[in-house]
């Protein structure tokens, strides 16, 4: 043991980079090369196809089969000419990852030979065997059909040999068993109901899309040094390790210079990822040792989804060509930060930015406003649920710890923003309105100075802020699949802003039979539009935090707000059943009751084995790795003192070996505590295995196994300082969180 450990460790520091072909074009002559994107469409389709497939994309036309066996031959041709024989329909189960089959594109021809074939049948639908994916229940084990659609709006892209063509996944009775379905409702939902109230300002915009940048954080560990921690290998972090003597505490990670191995894999991993259209286009050193961060351009939120599940699985292929492994977990090491997927999100339409200001004019900057706050209002009511929809077993080793936000879902805009708001909110309606003869209303907004990140300071803790054009959602977790947190988001904007148009036109109803607004002077939309504003601002006020959402003072002052501040991860997720919640989905069409309850079922599932698995690891290193290492130095200690006392007399034997005698004790006392704390926690999983309710199951795990999973932890974590270094069987965190 002692010889593997250490040789591990050798060829982990003697690694050199690998030599990455540089492409002679420049990265704007090779991105897209391996998607088949509108140019390609140009090129291989017939134009009066290639102009409704623009259609379908551009407008959400419905997909003609007539046209999809014109748009297959297009992708075949293009396809093959690059070396692909192989198709797949590439989807999101609920299982956080993507999954896909392949199959060829061969058929018989009937004249003993083989054909290469590929319709519009086989492009637009297919019916996996898929009955082992998780449903909650939807289907029983026995019943294998789900059907995996064609989404148009995301091209088709070529990875290895294989033509992927992304899809959704969907069960034989029509509910929806992935992320990508309910996405695409919930962004639907949103183009209207945004495009509605954008008709109070521009009756020209045609359409508003919800845009996603995310930042993709995580941590390379040495492929050698990996696979000697089996806690690494099974969970995807280290259930035991003291911290480092120095670890994230100088600061000299953070934005420093690349590692010369790292800068190799990011290269590669950036000219692959540019290929397949993924815009990449920030990397830099994060916090953390070992830990780093990409990010891309600003993208429509269906096809940024998309990209980031993409690159997670071209980080983990690419990672391990450099002899390293991507560790994607929320928290891999104990005492540093974690690593999170910051979503930025922002609407725009087909006209420009909504949340950018400021505006021309001050109903430019009024429309602003009113997104801004119908965005809160949206936060507001949902933010249990926006708390659910980026919970999970891994992230919330992460919140609130090491410059993670908070578990309380609040919102940061900052002084100017405030000010904006409070104004509006507080002034004299009067003093809000004035004529100018026969131009009529003139609203009394101040104009808003240009909003820039560098205007306000940045609040770390806040899970939620408001960053010069768009906001930035900070709790999401660096594994998670960023179609959560967008569906949940997206939804309960879509459901503020359709309740806003209520309000406002029923307003203006009232306010038009007024004797004021006879003469045609006066704008009762303007005037409706600020009522209603107004009290929308009061209403998501207790939304809107600028303080440390670290101190319990926080904590207490947001449940007197009626946020939620539940921290057991099981009972976070019970917020998808709140009735609120399930109002919301049904009433926008992006999830029934049953679909919810049965994702529910199955984040309650995964929760309990995640818990279960990691259980199980710790159990394990500790009965079979730590107590025989201890106990052999223990056994070298008591030899020492019995050699002492071959030599010296008895009292000066003890004075000698007073130090070893003490080390035998403690060790003797930790040994004992992780037996007896690993056999109680084998009883309290076994007590929770018991359980046939998902739900109360979940929440055994919760309440009584993870406390130990930190109690044995802790004894482990002292025998790492106790025992000898060359005898310690596990690659410890100086060693893992350095490279070189």
């Amino acid at each position: 043991m002692e010889g593997l450990r250490f040789k591990v460790i050798g060829e982990a520091f003697a690694k050199k980079p690998l030599d990455v072909a540089m492409p002679c074009e420049r990265p704007s002559e090779y991105f897209g090369k391996k998607v088949f994107n509108r140019e390609k469409m140009y090129k291989y389709l017939p134009k009066a196809v290639y102009e409704k497939m623009i259609d379908v994309m551009d407008n959400g036309a419905r997909l003609d089969r007539d046209i999809a066996d014109a748009v297959a031959s297009g992708m075949k041709q293009w396809a093959t000419e690059n070396g692909v024989t192989h198709y797949t329909h590439w989807f999101q189960p609920l299982t956080e990852g993507t999954a896909e089959k392949h199959d060829s594109f061969i058929e018989h021809n009937g004249k003993g030979g083989m054909v290469e074939e590929f319709t519009g049948k086989l492009l637009v639908q297919q019916e996996p065997d898929a009955s082992s994916f998780p449903s909650g229940g939807i289907r029983s084990t026995f019943e294998a059909r789900g059907y995996s659609a064609w989404d148009p709006t995301s091209p088709v892209f070529i990875i290895d040999d294989t033509l992927c063509i992304p899809t959704v996944f969907i069960s034989y009775s029509g509910e929806s068993l992935d992320y990508k379905a309910p996405l695409l409702r919930a962004l639907k939902a949103v183009n209207k109901a945004a495009t509605d109230v954008c008709h109070y300002f521009d009756p020209d915009v045609k359409k508003v899309v919800s845009n996603l940048g995310w930042e993709q954080e995580y941590f390379l560990v040495d492929e050698g040094l990996y696979a000697a921690r089996p806690d690494l290998l099974l969970t995807g972090r280290t259930l035991m390790g003291h911290d480092s003597a120095k670890n994230q505490q100088m600061d000299d990670h953070y934005f420093g210079s690349i590692p010369e191995r790292v800068a190799a894999y990011m290269r590669d991993l950036e000219i692959q990822a540019l290929e397949l259209g993924i815009p990449c286009k920030t990397r830099h050193n994060e916090v953390a040792p070992n830990q780093f961060e990409l990010a891309p351009i600003f993208e429509d939120t269906n096809l940024a989804v998309d990209h980031n599940m993409l690159l997670m699985s071209l980080m983990k292929r690419v990672a391990r060509k450099h002899g390293f492994r991507v560790l994607l977990h929320e928290k891999p090491f104990a005492g540093i930060n974690g690593s999170g997927k910051h979503n930025n999100w922002s609407l725009s339409t087909d006209t420009g930015t909504l949340l950018h200001a400021p505006g021309r004019t001050p109903e430019q900057n009024l429309r602003f406003a009113v997104f801004i706050v119908e965005t809160l209002m949206g936060v507001y009511r949902h933010n249990g649920l926006l708390k659910a929809s980026i919970m999970s077993a891994t992230n919330a080793h992460r919140l609130g710890a090491n410059e993670a936000p908070p578990a309380i879902i609040s919102s940061f805009l900052g002084t100017q923003l405030s000010e904006l708001l409070d104004h509006i909110e507080k002034a004299d309606k009067d003093d809000l309105f004035r004529l100018d003869g026969k131009q009529g209303l003139k609203l009394d907004i101040p104009q808003i100075p240009e909003l820039l990140i560098d205007n306000t300071d940045r609040n770390r803790t806040s899970p939620f802020a408001f960053t010069g054009n768009r906001f930035e959602f900070r709790a999401v977790g660096s594994e998670a699949n960023c179609a959560s947190a967008m569906i949940a988001l997206n939804s309960a904007v879509a459901e503020a802003l359709t309740d806003f148009k209520i309000r406002v036109d029923q307003k203006i109803d009232s306010i038009s039979k007024n004797k004021e607004f006879a003469d045609g002077r006066h704008n009762p939309v303007m005037h409706a539009i600020i009522d209603v504003l107004r009290e929308d601002i009061k209403t998501c006020k207790p939304i809107r935090f600028d303080g440390n959402g670290y101190s319990d003072e926080w904590v207490e002052e947001a449940q007197k707000r009626g946020l939620d501040v539940e921290k057991s991860c099981p009972k976070i997720f019970e917020r998808y059943l709140d009735d609120s919640s399930i109002q919301m989905f049904e009433s926008l069409g992006v999830m029934t009751k049953k679909e919810l309850e049965a994702r529910n079922e199955v984040k309650w599932e995964t929760y309990t084995k995640k818990v279960q698995i990691e259980a199980r690891v710790l159990g394990d290193l500790s009965m079979n790795h730590i107590i025989p290492v201890a106990t052999a130095y223990q056994s070298r200690l008591l030899r020492d003192v019995e050699r002492m006392r071959t030599v010296f007399p008895t009292e000066k034997a003890d004075e000698l070996s007073a130090r070893n005698l003490k080390l035998i004790e403690e060790i003797a006392h930790r040994t004992a505590s992780i037996e007896t704390l690993v056999d109680e926690l084998v009883e309290a999983r076994k007590i929770a295995n018991r359980l046939a309710d998902e739900h109360q199951k979940a929440i055994a795990y919760h309440d009584n196994v993870t406390p130990y999973l930190d109690a044995i932890r802790r004894q482990i974590d002292k025998l790492e300082l106790i025992v000898d270094d060359a005898l310690w069987p596990l690659p410890k965190y100086r060693e893992l969180l350095f490279i070189r």
